[in-house]
């Protein structure tokens, strides 16, 4: 592993995006039950891992009553 970054939205630790050994692609490694689905993902440069997990875990709050944008 060489770089990581940890997803949290307000103080719900999502899951951890890390950078691969050929230093271009990252992979989700998802902790919260609602980014489930992305566990494992892999992400170009060019993607937003950030914004995908966020949206996701945001849709799956919808429904249940949680937090709303």
């Amino acid at each position: 592993m060489l770089e990581s970054q940890i997803i949290e939205v307000n103080g719900t630790f999502l899951g951890t995006v890390i950078l691969e050994a050929d230093r271009s692609t990252r992979r989700f490694y998802a902790a919260h039950e609602s980014v489930k689905s992305l566990h494992n993902s892999r992400f170009t440069q060019t993607d937003n891992p950030i914004l995908s997990v966020t949206c996701v875990f945001r849709r799956g709050s919808q429904g249940r009553g949680g937090m709303r944008t």
